[in-house]
């Protein structure tokens, strides 16, 4: 069932590559017994919408170089794009915006639990490029061996789009890219504005796909200029007040 999924969606994944998933389903559905990381439960449900969601962005880039996760939702979409490159499944019929080779990825949370289950998944999974960090956002985020220090910043997490990019936007350099996994739905994107325009950044595409009959999109935002020292605001202020 595994390859049939993953082959519905147009992967062809080597036999290292779906024994790297297969593992990691039967790793994720214990810890899902123990701690209830998701409310899905079917293997069906779990490739579909954990392992495939999180690999569609392949579809059009190859991450690589320094890439962080915030608010990684128990290591999604990070730990199949870490499995995903670190064998470097590659499709030549897929024409990628990006060609690069070399890849490390950061888990960023303040929630303890989390990274543990993470730092388990990725040891058992044999993920040498990965790396996990515990931080409060304010602390982080001010943080010059963090701050505008990574090339892609991704995230999957539910968030109000304009406090996603409050706290994604500070983290990278200039010139690179925010990726967020959102719903299609673009009465939202007319809320960004403001937010884009605060934090010297702009939507460069919006890529729409389905999956489980769902409409869904990847939002590629480009960062064109260094951020405002001010940004991201302490945690309780943007819970107030939205940027």
């Amino acid at each position: 069932m595994l390859q049939k999924l993953f082959k519905s969606y147009n992967f062809n994944l080597s036999e290292d590559t779906l024994k790297k998933f297969k593992d990691f389903l039967v790793m994720f559905k214990e810890k899902n017994d123990q701690i209830n990381l998701s409310s899905l439960r079917d293997d069906e449900s779990i490739i579909e919408k954990h392992f495939i969601d999180s690999l569609m962005l392949t579809k059009f880039i190859q991450l690589s170089w320094k890439i962080a996760d915030i608010w990684t939702w128990w290591g999604f979409p990070l730990i199949p794009l870490a499995i995903y490159n670190n064998i470097q499944e590659k499709d030549p019929e897929i024409n990628l915006e990006w060609q690069i080779t070399e890849n490390q990825f950061y888990w960023i949370d303040s929630v303890a639990k989390k990274l543990k289950a993470i730092d388990e998944f990725t040891l058992q999974l044999w993920l040498k490029n990965v790396e996990t960090i515990h931080s409060r956002s304010e602390d982080l985020w001010q943080d010059k061996e963090y701050r505008e220090s990574f090339d892609f910043v991704l995230s999957r997490a539910t968030a109000y789009f304009p406090t996603l990019l409050e706290y994604a936007i500070p983290l990278l350099k200039v010139w690179w890219i925010f990726i967020a996994y959102k719903m299609d739905n673009e009465n939202e994107l007319i809320e960004w504005d403001v937010a884009l325009i605060k934090l010297k950044s702009e939507i460069v595409y919006i890529k729409k796909y389905e999956l489980w009959w769902q409409k869904r999109s990847l939002v590629f935002i480009r960062k064109n200029e260094k951020t405002p020292k001010e940004y991201p605001r302490n945690s309780q202020i943007i819970a107030r007040k939205m940027i």
